[in-house]
């Protein structure tokens, strides 16, 4: 407010002091007494001056109370602003941040996609050799088990190959005599396990 009110002497200095160098300059003008010129005249000039410059000067102290809110808004705008400023400052460098790191995000991403890789490759190598196995001891014991099959077929075609020789061998060796010799043994066996 002091700056205010020095402000409206210094301009009323300023304006007392025009107007007085301006009166001799205008009372050399006319030879003629103007009634302007007259101490009547000049008294009204002085009031009329007074009156303009108080109006002058009411407006501006009234005015003044509009232009100190004026400014109060803008000195809060201001500090809203600052405080805008550094919060995007601080998100733009955290942004900043962020997109150093990024590259440095990505390469250890892209490691970490190729250890996964080669883990589950080694896992489907190692699954994959177990399936193998599994499947080669499966094939093995079909094979044991069919040549077994095989041999028992074997051994069933190979007795009663035997046997069918040895019926033919017994036919055409078989005679009536040989015939009853065997049933006289046969007799006498059974006669000795009945007592």
């Amino acid at each position: 407010m002091s700056s205010f009110r020095r402000f409206l002497r210094l301009a009323s200095a300023a304006l007392l002091a025009l107007c007085l160098t301006a009166l001799p300059a205008l009372a050399a003008e006319g030879a003629e007494p103007d009634p302007a010129d007259t101490t009547t005249g000049l008294i009204f000039r002085w009031l009329n001056f007074l009156i303009v410059f108080g109006g002058i000067a009411y407006f501006i102290a009234k005015s003044g109370a509009f232009f100190r809110n004026n400014a109060k808004e803008i000195a809060a705008d201001i500090v809203q602003a600052t405080a805008a400023k550094q919060e995007a400052t601080r998100e733009l460098q955290a942004a900043e941040a962020k997109l150093q790191h990024e590259d440095q995000d990505v390469a250890e991403l892209r490691e970490q996609a190729h250890r996964n890789w080669a883990a589950e490759s080694e896992r489907l190598r190692a699954s994959g050799a177990a399936e193998i196995e599994k499947i080669n001891q499966a094939a093995r014991a079909e094979l044991a088990a069919s040549e077994r099959a095989a041999q028992q077929q074997l051994r069933g075609i190979a007795a009663s190959l035997a046997v069918e020789n040895a019926a033919a061998l017994v036919g055409a060796r078989m005679n009536a005599e040989t015939r009853a010799r065997i049933f006289q043994t046969f007799l006498a066996d059974l006669g000795r396990s009945r007592n």
